[in-house]
Protein backbone atom coordinates (compact mmCIF):
# COMPACT_ATOMS: atom_id res chain seq x y z
CA UNK A 1 0.00 0.00 0.00
CA UNK A 2 2.91 2.35 0.69
CA UNK A 3 4.73 1.90 -2.50
CA UNK A 4 1.49 2.69 -4.39
CA UNK A 5 1.02 5.52 -2.07
CA UNK A 6 4.80 7.08 -2.71
CA UNK A 7 4.19 6.08 -6.31
CA UNK A 8 0.72 8.74 -6.83
CA UNK A 9 3.18 11.28 -4.74
CA UNK A 10 5.62 11.20 -6.95
CA UNK A 11 4.17 11.04 -10.14
CA UNK A 12 0.70 12.56 -9.77
CA UNK A 13 0.90 15.49 -6.72
CA UNK A 14 5.32 16.34 -6.21
CA UNK A 15 7.17 16.30 -9.25
CA UNK A 16 6.62 18.63 -11.97
CA UNK A 17 6.64 17.35 -15.80
CA UNK A 18 9.49 17.97 -17.92
CA UNK A 19 7.79 19.06 -20.92
CA UNK A 20 5.82 21.89 -19.35
CA UNK A 21 6.89 22.31 -15.50
CA UNK A 22 3.77 22.19 -14.10
CA UNK A 23 2.72 19.88 -11.05
CA UNK A 24 -0.56 18.54 -11.32
CA UNK A 25 -2.37 21.20 -9.02
CA UNK A 26 -0.90 24.09 -11.42
CA UNK A 27 -1.61 22.58 -14.86
CA UNK A 28 -5.77 22.23 -13.42
CA UNK A 29 -5.08 25.96 -11.73
CA UNK A 30 -4.37 27.56 -15.31
CA UNK A 31 -6.61 24.97 -17.28
CA UNK A 32 -9.66 25.70 -14.72
CA UNK A 33 -8.94 29.44 -15.70
CA UNK A 34 -8.77 29.62 -19.35
CA UNK A 35 -11.77 27.40 -19.25
CA UNK A 36 -13.54 30.30 -17.20
CA UNK A 37 -12.64 32.89 -20.04
CA UNK A 38 -10.36 34.51 -17.30
CA UNK A 39 -7.82 35.76 -19.57
CA UNK A 40 -5.79 38.74 -19.47
CA UNK A 41 -8.04 40.68 -21.57
CA UNK A 42 -11.23 40.04 -19.56
CA UNK A 43 -11.88 41.45 -16.00
CA UNK A 44 -10.67 40.05 -12.59
CA UNK A 45 -12.59 36.78 -11.35
CA UNK A 46 -12.85 36.24 -7.68
CA UNK A 47 -10.44 33.94 -5.91
CA UNK A 48 -13.01 31.85 -4.38
CA UNK A 49 -14.53 31.28 -8.01
CA UNK A 50 -11.75 30.30 -9.59
CA UNK A 51 -10.90 27.72 -6.55
CA UNK A 52 -14.35 26.57 -6.52
CA UNK A 53 -14.41 25.95 -10.28
CA UNK A 54 -11.00 23.74 -9.93
CA UNK A 55 -12.09 21.79 -7.00
CA UNK A 56 -15.36 20.72 -8.71
CA UNK A 57 -13.96 19.96 -11.79
CA UNK A 58 -10.09 18.54 -12.16
CA UNK A 59 -8.74 18.88 -8.26
CA UNK A 60 -10.61 17.11 -5.63
CA UNK A 61 -8.45 17.81 -2.66
CA UNK A 62 -8.64 20.89 -0.08
CA UNK A 63 -8.99 23.94 -1.12
CA UNK A 64 -6.05 25.64 0.60
CA UNK A 65 -3.93 23.59 -1.32
CA UNK A 66 -5.09 25.21 -4.49
CA UNK A 67 -5.09 28.48 -3.59
CA UNK A 68 -1.66 28.55 -2.28
CA UNK A 69 -0.93 27.17 -5.40
CA UNK A 70 -2.88 29.83 -7.45
CA UNK A 71 -1.23 32.85 -5.07
CA UNK A 72 2.34 31.79 -5.32
CA UNK A 73 1.61 31.87 -8.98
CA UNK A 74 1.10 35.41 -8.98
CA UNK A 75 3.91 36.49 -6.56
CA UNK A 76 6.42 38.22 -8.46
CA UNK A 77 8.78 37.37 -5.68
CA UNK A 78 8.28 33.71 -6.03
CA UNK A 79 7.99 33.29 -9.68
CA UNK A 80 10.74 35.17 -12.50
CA UNK A 81 7.42 35.43 -14.63
CA UNK A 82 4.31 34.92 -12.76
CA UNK A 83 1.67 32.98 -14.73
CA UNK A 84 -1.24 35.03 -12.75
CA UNK A 85 -2.43 38.49 -12.34
CA UNK A 86 -3.32 38.94 -9.14
CA UNK A 87 -5.71 41.52 -7.47
CA UNK A 88 -5.73 42.28 -3.94
CA UNK A 89 -3.02 40.90 -0.48
CA UNK A 90 -1.18 37.96 -2.45
CA UNK A 91 1.40 38.36 0.64
CA UNK A 92 4.53 39.22 0.76
CA UNK A 93 8.47 38.63 0.63
CA UNK A 94 8.39 40.00 4.50
CA UNK A 95 6.42 36.47 5.04
CA UNK A 96 2.77 37.69 5.51
CA UNK A 97 0.15 35.37 4.68
CA UNK A 98 -2.11 36.60 1.57
CA UNK A 99 -5.53 37.48 2.27
CA UNK A 100 -8.63 34.63 2.38
CA UNK A 101 -9.56 34.16 -1.21
CA UNK A 102 -12.84 35.51 -0.87
CA UNK A 103 -11.47 38.76 -0.90
CA UNK A 104 -8.41 38.63 -3.89
CA UNK A 105 -9.43 38.54 -7.50
CA UNK A 106 -7.20 36.91 -9.99
CA UNK A 107 -6.44 36.34 -14.09
CA UNK A 108 -4.50 34.67 -16.47
CA UNK A 109 -1.58 36.89 -17.28
CA UNK A 110 -0.52 36.99 -20.56
CA UNK A 111 2.22 35.26 -20.62
CA UNK A 112 0.41 31.92 -19.40
CA UNK A 113 -2.03 32.20 -22.12
CA UNK A 114 1.11 31.30 -24.13
CA UNK A 115 1.33 27.94 -22.53
CA UNK A 116 -2.14 27.19 -23.51
CA UNK A 117 -2.23 28.63 -27.22
CA UNK A 118 -3.86 26.00 -29.21
CA UNK A 119 -4.74 23.31 -26.25
CA UNK A 120 -8.04 23.26 -28.64
CA UNK A 121 -6.27 22.05 -31.65
CA UNK A 122 -5.84 18.24 -30.36
CA UNK A 123 -2.04 19.35 -29.59
CA UNK A 124 -1.83 17.20 -26.25
CA UNK A 125 -3.27 13.72 -24.70
CA UNK A 126 -6.58 14.52 -22.35
CA UNK A 127 -7.65 12.77 -19.78
CA UNK A 128 -11.04 11.97 -17.93
CA UNK A 129 -11.05 14.36 -14.27
CA UNK A 130 -12.13 12.69 -10.67
CA UNK A 131 -15.69 11.58 -11.90
CA UNK A 132 -15.04 10.50 -15.56
CA UNK A 133 -17.74 13.24 -16.24
CA UNK A 134 -15.10 15.88 -18.14
CA UNK A 135 -11.07 15.61 -19.51
CA UNK A 136 -7.93 17.57 -18.26
CA UNK A 137 -5.06 17.96 -20.23
CA UNK A 138 -2.27 15.84 -18.73
CA UNK A 139 0.63 18.19 -20.14
CA UNK A 140 -0.22 21.95 -21.66
CA UNK A 141 1.04 22.74 -25.12
CA UNK A 142 3.38 25.56 -23.45
CA UNK A 143 5.36 27.55 -25.91
CA UNK A 144 7.62 28.30 -23.08
CA UNK A 145 10.26 26.33 -21.34
CA UNK A 146 8.67 27.08 -18.27
CA UNK A 147 10.54 24.23 -15.98
CA UNK A 148 13.76 25.88 -16.76
CA UNK A 149 12.15 29.93 -16.73
CA UNK A 150 10.46 29.85 -13.24
CA UNK A 151 12.07 26.66 -11.50
CA UNK A 152 9.64 24.17 -8.86
CA UNK A 153 9.89 22.72 -6.04
CA UNK A 154 8.76 19.97 -4.44
CA UNK A 155 8.85 17.03 -1.80
CA UNK A 156 7.91 13.45 -2.90
CA UNK A 157 8.11 10.03 -0.80
CA UNK A 158 12.05 9.16 -1.17
CA UNK A 159 13.02 12.21 -3.29
CA UNK A 160 12.31 15.71 -3.75
CA UNK A 161 13.21 18.38 -6.41
CA UNK A 162 14.53 21.90 -6.42
CA UNK A 163 15.04 23.74 -9.35
CA UNK A 164 16.07 27.63 -9.86
CA UNK A 165 14.40 29.63 -12.76
CA UNK A 166 16.07 31.19 -15.39
CA UNK A 167 15.95 33.95 -18.01
CA UNK A 168 13.56 33.65 -20.63
CA UNK A 169 15.75 35.07 -23.61
CA UNK A 170 18.68 33.56 -22.65
CA UNK A 171 16.73 29.53 -22.25
CA UNK A 172 15.36 30.53 -25.85
CA UNK A 173 18.76 31.45 -27.40
CA UNK A 174 19.57 28.06 -25.79
CA UNK A 175 16.51 26.09 -27.50
CA UNK A 176 16.91 27.54 -30.69
CA UNK A 177 20.44 26.97 -30.79
CA UNK A 178 20.19 23.39 -29.97
CA UNK A 179 17.35 23.15 -32.71
CA UNK A 180 19.96 24.04 -35.06
CA UNK A 181 22.74 21.75 -33.65
CA UNK A 182 21.70 18.86 -31.48
CA UNK A 183 24.63 17.64 -30.85
CA UNK A 184 25.67 21.12 -28.60
CA UNK A 185 27.15 20.38 -25.01
CA UNK A 186 25.87 21.28 -22.07
CA UNK A 187 29.28 23.39 -21.79
CA UNK A 188 28.35 24.86 -25.05
CA UNK A 189 24.65 25.85 -24.00
CA UNK A 190 26.13 27.53 -20.96
CA UNK A 191 27.27 29.87 -23.79
CA UNK A 192 23.49 30.97 -24.09
CA UNK A 193 22.28 30.69 -20.08
CA UNK A 194 25.11 32.21 -18.07
CA UNK A 195 23.24 30.77 -14.71
CA UNK A 196 19.87 31.21 -12.81
CA UNK A 197 18.37 34.13 -12.81
CA UNK A 198 16.56 34.31 -9.57
CA UNK A 199 13.17 37.29 -9.09
CA UNK A 200 14.67 38.86 -6.31
CA UNK A 201 18.01 39.78 -8.07
CA UNK A 202 21.14 39.52 -5.75
CA UNK A 203 24.49 37.78 -6.97
CA UNK A 204 25.53 34.82 -7.06
CA UNK A 205 28.68 34.35 -5.59
CA UNK A 206 31.37 31.61 -7.16
CA UNK A 207 30.97 29.18 -10.49
CA UNK A 208 31.37 25.73 -9.02
CA UNK A 209 28.15 25.24 -8.68
CA UNK A 210 26.47 26.56 -11.08
CA UNK A 211 28.19 24.48 -13.62
CA UNK A 212 27.92 21.91 -11.61
CA UNK A 213 24.06 21.61 -11.16
CA UNK A 214 24.10 22.24 -15.44
CA UNK A 215 26.74 19.14 -16.12
CA UNK A 216 24.91 16.74 -13.45
CA UNK A 217 21.81 18.42 -12.07
CA UNK A 218 22.88 18.67 -9.04
CA UNK A 219 24.69 21.63 -6.95
CA UNK A 220 24.94 24.04 -4.34
CA UNK A 221 24.51 27.67 -5.53
CA UNK A 222 25.86 30.51 -3.40
CA UNK A 223 23.88 33.54 -3.56
CA UNK A 224 25.03 37.20 -1.98
CA UNK A 225 22.09 39.95 -1.43
CA UNK A 226 23.42 43.14 -3.30
CA UNK A 227 24.53 46.05 -0.76
CA UNK A 228 26.39 48.98 -1.26
CA UNK A 229 28.12 50.96 1.03
CA UNK A 230 27.43 54.83 1.20
CA UNK A 231 29.18 57.54 3.00
CA UNK A 232 28.04 60.84 4.38
CA UNK A 233 29.61 63.58 3.00
CA UNK A 234 29.44 65.36 6.61
CA UNK A 235 29.93 63.37 9.35
CA UNK A 236 32.12 60.95 6.48
CA UNK A 237 29.91 57.98 8.48
CA UNK A 238 29.13 54.86 6.79
CA UNK A 239 26.06 52.79 5.99
CA UNK A 240 25.38 49.75 4.77
CA UNK A 241 22.51 49.96 1.89
CA UNK A 242 20.81 46.43 0.74
CA UNK A 243 18.65 46.66 -2.40
CA UNK A 244 18.37 43.18 -3.11
CA UNK A 245 18.29 39.38 -1.51
CA UNK A 246 18.41 36.08 -1.86
CA UNK A 247 15.91 33.97 -3.47
CA UNK A 248 13.55 32.78 -0.80
CA UNK A 249 14.72 34.38 2.15
CA UNK A 250 12.27 36.32 4.36
CA UNK A 251 12.70 39.75 4.55
CA UNK A 252 11.74 40.77 8.12
CA UNK A 253 13.32 37.35 9.31
CA UNK A 254 16.75 38.64 7.97
CA UNK A 255 16.53 41.79 9.63
CA UNK A 256 15.24 40.40 13.21
CA UNK A 257 18.65 38.47 12.60
CA UNK A 258 20.63 40.74 12.37
CA UNK A 259 19.01 42.62 15.23
CA UNK A 260 19.56 39.99 17.62
CA UNK A 261 23.21 39.40 16.50
CA UNK A 262 23.96 43.06 17.46
CA UNK A 263 21.41 42.46 21.09
CA UNK A 264 23.76 39.22 21.89
CA UNK A 265 26.63 41.17 21.05
CA UNK A 266 27.83 38.58 18.76
CA UNK A 267 27.78 41.53 15.94
CA UNK A 268 29.83 44.79 16.83
CA UNK A 269 29.44 47.91 14.90
CA UNK A 270 26.20 48.42 14.10
CA UNK A 271 24.65 51.31 15.45
CA UNK A 272 20.81 50.93 13.79
CA UNK A 273 19.15 49.23 11.30
CA UNK A 274 15.63 49.98 9.37
CA UNK A 275 13.89 48.74 6.60
CA UNK A 276 12.95 51.63 4.18
CA UNK A 277 11.40 49.12 1.78
CA UNK A 278 8.52 50.62 -0.27
CA UNK A 279 6.69 50.54 -3.64
CA UNK A 280 9.56 51.65 -5.29
CA UNK A 281 12.22 48.78 -4.27
CA UNK A 282 13.73 47.02 -1.67
CA UNK A 283 15.77 49.16 0.98
CA UNK A 284 17.42 47.93 4.15
CA UNK A 285 19.54 50.51 5.94
CA UNK A 286 22.24 49.21 8.40
CA UNK A 287 23.83 52.09 10.24
CA UNK A 288 27.19 51.45 11.47
CA UNK A 289 28.98 53.05 14.25
CA UNK A 290 31.93 55.39 13.64
CA UNK A 291 34.87 53.22 14.95
CA UNK A 292 33.56 50.71 12.75
CA UNK A 293 34.43 49.58 9.25
CA UNK A 294 31.54 48.66 7.05
CA UNK A 295 33.73 46.43 4.40
CA UNK A 296 34.28 43.95 7.42
CA UNK A 297 30.89 44.29 9.30
CA UNK A 298 29.39 43.32 5.90
CA UNK A 299 31.05 40.65 5.57
CA UNK A 300 30.76 39.36 8.59
CA UNK A 301 26.77 39.76 7.77
CA UNK A 302 27.38 37.63 4.95
CA UNK A 303 29.17 35.08 6.84
CA UNK A 304 26.19 35.32 10.12
CA UNK A 305 23.24 36.27 8.11
CA UNK A 306 21.04 35.40 5.03
CA UNK A 307 22.32 38.22 3.20
CA UNK A 308 24.45 35.08 1.59
CA UNK A 309 22.34 31.85 1.09
CA UNK A 310 22.65 28.80 -0.78
CA UNK A 311 20.45 26.79 -3.00
CA UNK A 312 20.69 23.55 -3.51
CA UNK A 313 19.79 22.57 -6.91
CA UNK A 314 18.34 18.63 -7.72
CA UNK A 315 17.17 18.77 -11.60
CA UNK A 316 14.17 15.53 -10.47
CA UNK A 317 11.58 15.82 -13.23
CA UNK A 318 9.06 13.36 -14.64
CA UNK A 319 10.00 11.85 -17.86
CA UNK A 320 7.55 10.10 -19.78
CA UNK A 321 5.61 9.42 -16.03
CA UNK A 322 9.17 8.17 -14.47
CA UNK A 323 11.17 10.45 -12.42
CA UNK A 324 14.68 11.32 -13.79
CA UNK A 325 17.49 13.67 -12.60
CA UNK A 326 18.29 15.87 -15.82
CA UNK A 327 21.14 18.30 -16.92
CA UNK A 328 21.01 21.14 -18.49
CA UNK A 329 21.04 20.02 -22.50
CA UNK A 330 18.44 16.79 -20.99
CA UNK A 331 15.93 20.02 -19.73
CA UNK A 332 16.03 21.83 -23.29
CA UNK A 333 15.93 18.61 -25.57
CA UNK A 334 13.07 17.47 -23.52
CA UNK A 335 11.05 20.96 -24.27
CA UNK A 336 12.16 21.45 -28.02
CA UNK A 337 11.01 17.49 -28.69
CA UNK A 338 7.84 18.33 -26.84
CA UNK A 339 7.12 21.86 -28.74
CA UNK A 340 7.69 19.64 -31.80
CA UNK A 341 5.11 17.03 -31.04
CA UNK A 342 2.64 20.08 -30.15
CA UNK A 343 3.09 21.66 -33.77
CA UNK A 344 2.84 18.06 -35.53
CA UNK A 345 -0.14 17.50 -33.84
CA UNK A 346 -1.80 21.22 -34.20
CA UNK A 347 -0.43 20.88 -38.47
CA UNK A 348 -2.42 17.67 -38.65
CA UNK A 349 -5.56 19.20 -36.78
CA UNK A 350 -5.54 22.18 -39.27
CA UNK A 351 -5.08 20.28 -42.64
CA UNK A 352 -7.80 18.37 -41.34
CA UNK A 353 -10.05 21.38 -41.14
CA UNK A 354 -9.11 23.10 -44.14
CA UNK A 355 -8.68 20.21 -46.38
CA UNK A 356 -12.86 20.22 -44.94
CA UNK A 357 -13.13 23.35 -45.98
CA UNK A 358 -11.70 23.19 -49.53
CA UNK A 359 -14.16 19.77 -50.10
CA UNK A 360 -17.33 22.18 -49.16
CA UNK A 361 -15.68 24.95 -51.28
CA UNK A 362 -15.11 23.18 -53.94
CA UNK A 363 -19.06 22.37 -53.50
CA UNK A 364 -20.04 25.77 -53.66
CA UNK A 365 -17.95 26.68 -56.26
CA UNK A 366 -19.61 23.62 -58.30
CA UNK A 367 -23.30 25.45 -57.13
CA UNK A 368 -22.24 29.35 -58.07
CA UNK A 369 -21.07 27.77 -61.65
CA UNK A 370 -24.93 26.27 -61.95
CA UNK A 371 -26.80 28.75 -59.72
CA UNK A 372 -29.44 28.63 -62.00
CA UNK A 373 -29.91 24.39 -62.54
CA UNK A 374 -29.00 24.16 -58.36
CA UNK A 375 -32.20 26.87 -57.31
CA UNK A 376 -34.43 25.35 -59.87
CA UNK A 377 -33.67 21.80 -58.33
CA UNK A 378 -33.90 22.97 -54.58
CA UNK A 379 -37.19 24.41 -55.94
CA UNK A 380 -38.66 21.56 -57.60
CA UNK A 381 -37.69 19.74 -54.62
CA UNK A 382 -40.60 18.84 -51.76
CA UNK A 383 -38.40 18.25 -48.66
CA UNK A 384 -34.60 18.86 -47.68
CA UNK A 385 -33.44 15.31 -47.96
CA UNK A 386 -35.01 15.18 -51.78
CA UNK A 387 -33.20 18.48 -52.19
CA UNK A 388 -29.65 17.05 -51.00
CA UNK A 389 -30.32 13.84 -52.86
CA UNK A 390 -31.01 15.44 -56.05
CA UNK A 391 -27.90 17.83 -55.94
CA UNK A 392 -25.40 14.55 -55.06
CA UNK A 393 -26.69 12.44 -58.22
CA UNK A 394 -27.03 15.93 -60.70
CA UNK A 395 -23.50 17.41 -59.74
CA UNK A 396 -21.92 14.02 -58.04
CA UNK A 397 -21.81 16.07 -54.90
CA UNK A 398 -20.77 14.55 -51.24
CA UNK A 399 -23.31 14.40 -48.79
CA UNK A 400 -21.16 17.54 -46.66
CA UNK A 401 -21.29 19.28 -50.16
CA UNK A 402 -24.59 19.31 -51.10
CA UNK A 403 -26.01 20.29 -47.34
CA UNK A 404 -23.67 23.30 -47.30
CA UNK A 405 -25.27 24.21 -50.96
CA UNK A 406 -29.10 23.52 -49.16
CA UNK A 407 -27.71 25.63 -46.33
CA UNK A 408 -26.52 28.32 -48.61
CA UNK A 409 -27.88 32.05 -48.05
CA UNK A 410 -29.57 34.22 -51.23
CA UNK A 411 -27.21 36.84 -50.72
CA UNK A 412 -24.09 34.60 -51.24
CA UNK A 413 -25.71 34.20 -55.07
CA UNK A 414 -24.53 37.41 -55.86
CA UNK A 415 -21.48 37.54 -58.30
CA UNK A 416 -19.04 39.22 -55.65
CA UNK A 417 -19.16 36.92 -53.30
CA UNK A 418 -18.67 34.19 -56.11
CA UNK A 419 -15.59 35.40 -56.25
CA UNK A 420 -15.18 35.20 -52.47
CA UNK A 421 -15.74 31.81 -53.06
CA UNK A 422 -12.60 31.41 -55.36
CA UNK A 423 -9.94 33.69 -53.52
CA UNK A 424 -10.75 31.53 -50.40
CA UNK A 425 -10.43 28.55 -52.08
CA UNK A 426 -7.18 29.39 -53.51
CA UNK A 427 -5.94 30.67 -49.98
CA UNK A 428 -7.13 27.54 -48.62
CA UNK A 429 -5.16 25.31 -51.25
CA UNK A 430 -2.00 27.30 -50.47
CA UNK A 431 -2.54 26.37 -46.63
CA UNK A 432 -2.95 22.76 -47.26
CA UNK A 433 0.29 22.59 -49.31
CA UNK A 434 2.18 24.39 -46.60
CA UNK A 435 0.79 21.84 -44.08
CA UNK A 436 1.87 18.88 -45.87
CA UNK A 437 5.03 20.42 -45.80
CA UNK A 438 5.72 20.93 -42.40
CA UNK A 439 4.21 17.11 -42.20
CA UNK A 440 6.72 15.86 -44.42
CA UNK A 441 10.01 17.81 -44.02
CA UNK A 442 11.60 17.64 -40.72
CA UNK A 443 13.29 21.17 -40.78
CA UNK A 444 10.42 23.29 -42.32
CA UNK A 445 8.87 22.00 -38.67
CA UNK A 446 11.63 22.69 -36.61
CA UNK A 447 11.88 25.99 -38.51
CA UNK A 448 8.07 27.00 -37.22
CA UNK A 449 8.61 25.76 -33.36
CA UNK A 450 12.07 28.41 -33.77
CA UNK A 451 10.46 31.18 -35.04
CA UNK A 452 7.53 30.74 -32.38
CA UNK A 453 10.31 30.74 -29.76
CA UNK A 454 12.08 33.82 -30.97
CA UNK A 455 8.36 35.42 -31.62
CA UNK A 456 7.77 34.40 -27.37
CA UNK A 457 11.34 35.75 -26.98
CA UNK A 458 10.42 39.32 -28.47
CA UNK A 459 7.43 39.98 -26.62
CA UNK A 460 8.09 38.61 -23.11
CA UNK A 461 12.48 38.44 -22.74
CA UNK A 462 14.45 40.61 -20.47
CA UNK A 463 17.22 41.32 -19.45
CA UNK A 464 18.99 39.63 -16.61
CA UNK A 465 18.09 40.44 -13.01
CA UNK A 466 20.71 38.17 -10.56
CA UNK A 467 24.87 39.32 -11.54
CA UNK A 468 27.70 36.59 -11.47
CA UNK A 469 30.28 36.99 -10.15
CA UNK A 470 32.75 34.01 -11.36
CA UNK A 471 35.32 33.39 -8.59
CA UNK A 472 34.51 33.39 -5.26
CA UNK A 473 37.52 33.91 -2.71
CA UNK A 474 37.41 33.83 1.48
CA UNK A 475 37.02 36.73 2.35
CA UNK A 476 39.73 37.97 4.72
CA UNK A 477 39.43 41.21 7.04
CA UNK A 478 43.15 42.06 6.99
CA UNK A 479 42.50 42.87 3.42
CA UNK A 480 40.76 46.10 4.19
CA UNK A 481 43.32 47.60 6.64
CA UNK A 482 47.05 48.84 6.32
CA UNK A 483 49.36 47.01 8.63
CA UNK A 484 49.93 50.42 10.07
CA UNK A 485 51.76 51.01 13.38
CA UNK A 486 49.72 51.82 16.33
CA UNK A 487 49.93 52.39 19.78
CA UNK A 488 47.04 50.36 22.41
CA UNK A 489 46.55 52.24 25.50
CA UNK A 490 44.47 50.73 28.85
CA UNK A 491 43.65 52.02 31.51
CA UNK A 492 43.42 50.78 35.29
CA UNK A 493 39.57 50.47 34.86
CA UNK A 494 39.73 48.13 31.34
CA UNK A 495 39.18 50.97 29.38
CA UNK A 496 41.06 50.35 25.42
CA UNK A 497 41.91 52.08 22.42
CA UNK A 498 44.36 52.17 19.56
CA UNK A 499 45.62 55.56 18.31
CA UNK A 500 47.65 55.60 15.10
CA UNK A 501 52.09 56.10 15.82
CA UNK A 502 51.69 58.82 13.63
CA UNK A 503 49.81 60.59 15.76
CA UNK A 504 52.25 60.81 18.59
CA UNK A 505 55.07 63.20 18.09
CA UNK A 506 59.22 62.67 19.48
CA UNK A 507 60.28 65.55 21.65
CA UNK A 508 63.60 67.11 22.60
CA UNK A 509 65.12 68.05 25.20
CA UNK A 510 62.63 70.76 27.34
CA UNK A 511 59.46 68.70 26.31
CA UNK A 512 56.44 69.41 27.97
CA UNK A 513 54.64 65.53 26.78
CA UNK A 514 51.39 65.14 25.53
CA UNK A 515 47.92 64.12 26.77
CA UNK A 516 47.90 60.42 26.02
CA UNK A 517 44.05 59.83 27.05
CA UNK A 518 40.94 61.33 28.70
CA UNK A 519 40.33 59.51 31.98
CA UNK A 520 37.61 59.22 34.36
CA UNK A 521 38.68 61.15 37.87
CA UNK A 522 39.42 57.95 40.00
CA UNK A 523 41.01 56.27 36.22
CA UNK A 524 44.60 56.45 34.90
CA UNK A 525 46.67 54.76 31.90
CA UNK A 526 48.23 51.79 33.25
CA UNK A 527 49.28 49.92 29.86
CA UNK A 528 50.62 51.06 26.76
CA UNK A 529 51.53 49.08 23.67
CA UNK A 530 53.14 49.54 20.23
CA UNK A 531 51.61 46.91 17.83
CA UNK A 532 50.66 47.24 14.37
CA UNK A 533 47.05 46.40 12.32
CA UNK A 534 47.39 42.69 11.76
CA UNK A 535 48.91 41.42 15.05
CA UNK A 536 46.44 39.58 17.61
CA UNK A 537 45.76 40.77 21.04
CA UNK A 538 45.50 38.16 23.93
CA UNK A 539 43.84 38.52 27.08
CA UNK A 540 43.35 36.84 30.52
CA UNK A 541 40.78 36.77 32.90
CA UNK A 542 41.36 35.52 36.58
CA UNK A 543 39.02 32.78 35.68
CA UNK A 544 41.96 31.93 33.40
CA UNK A 545 40.29 32.07 30.27
CA UNK A 546 41.60 33.50 27.27
CA UNK A 547 40.22 35.80 24.36
CA UNK A 548 41.76 37.30 21.36
CA UNK A 549 41.58 39.61 19.43
CA UNK A 550 43.17 41.15 16.27
CA UNK A 551 44.23 44.80 16.54
CA UNK A 552 42.34 46.50 13.49
CA UNK A 553 39.24 44.82 15.79
CA UNK A 554 40.06 47.06 18.98
CA UNK A 555 38.16 50.53 18.46
CA UNK A 556 40.18 53.28 17.22
CA UNK A 557 40.40 56.43 19.39
CA UNK A 558 42.19 59.64 19.30
CA UNK A 559 44.68 60.34 22.13
CA UNK A 560 42.00 62.21 23.79
CA UNK A 561 39.20 60.10 23.82
CA UNK A 562 38.53 57.36 26.73
CA UNK A 563 38.35 54.26 24.50
CA UNK A 564 35.93 51.46 25.30
CA UNK A 565 35.28 48.60 27.78
CA UNK A 566 37.41 45.30 27.65
CA UNK A 567 34.27 43.50 29.26
CA UNK A 568 32.22 45.07 26.89
CA UNK A 569 34.22 43.75 24.14
CA UNK A 570 34.96 40.63 24.46
CA UNK A 571 31.33 40.06 26.40
CA UNK A 572 33.67 38.61 29.50
CA UNK A 573 31.20 37.67 33.10
CA UNK A 574 30.40 40.23 35.00
CA UNK A 575 32.01 38.18 37.90
CA UNK A 576 35.53 37.89 36.02
CA UNK A 577 38.44 40.30 35.22
CA UNK A 578 40.73 41.28 32.91
CA UNK A 579 43.80 41.02 34.53
CA UNK A 580 47.03 40.48 32.69
CA UNK A 581 48.91 42.59 29.66
CA UNK A 582 52.46 41.28 28.69
CA UNK A 583 54.88 43.36 25.80
CA UNK A 584 54.81 41.90 21.88
CA UNK A 585 56.12 38.87 21.60
CA UNK A 586 56.90 36.51 18.46
CA UNK A 587 56.05 32.89 18.26
CA UNK A 588 56.55 30.17 16.13
CA UNK A 589 53.56 28.18 14.66
CA UNK A 590 54.85 24.62 13.96
CA UNK A 591 51.60 23.61 12.38
CA UNK A 592 51.18 26.14 10.07
CA UNK A 593 55.40 27.03 9.79
CA UNK A 594 53.64 30.99 9.83
CA UNK A 595 55.14 33.61 12.31
CA UNK A 596 52.38 35.46 14.00
CA UNK A 597 53.00 38.42 16.18
CA UNK A 598 51.02 38.28 19.10
CA UNK A 599 50.69 40.54 22.26
CA UNK A 600 50.00 38.37 25.48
Amino acid sequence: AYIDYSMSVIVARALPDVRDGFKPVHRRVLFGMDKLGNTSDKPYKKSARIVGDVLGKYHPHGDSSVYFALVRMAQPWSLRYPLVDGQGNFGSVDGDSPAAMRYTEARLSRIAEEMLRDIEKDTVDFTPNFDNTLEEPTVLPTRIPNLLVNGASGIAVGMATNMPPHNLSECIDASVALIDDRELTVEDLMQYIKAPDFPTGGIIYGFAGVKDAFETGRGRIVIRAKAEIEVDSTTGRETIVVSEIPYAVNKSELIKKIADLVEEKRLEGISNINDESDRAGMRIVIEVKRDANASVILNKLFKMTDLQSSFSVNNIALVNGRPQTLNLKQLLEAFVDHRHEVVIRRTRFDLAKAEERAHILEGLIIASDHIDEVVKLIRSSRTREEAKTRLMERFSLSEKQAQAIVDMRLGQLTGLDQDKLRNEYAEVEKMIAYYKEILADESVCMKVVKDELLEIKEKYGDERKTEIIYSSEEFNAEDFYADDEMIITISHMGYIKRTPLSEFRAQNRGGVGAKGSNTREEDFIEYIYPASMHNYMLFFTQKGKCYWLKVYEIPEGAKNSKGRAIQNMLNIESDDKVNAFIRVKKLQDPEYNMSHNLLF
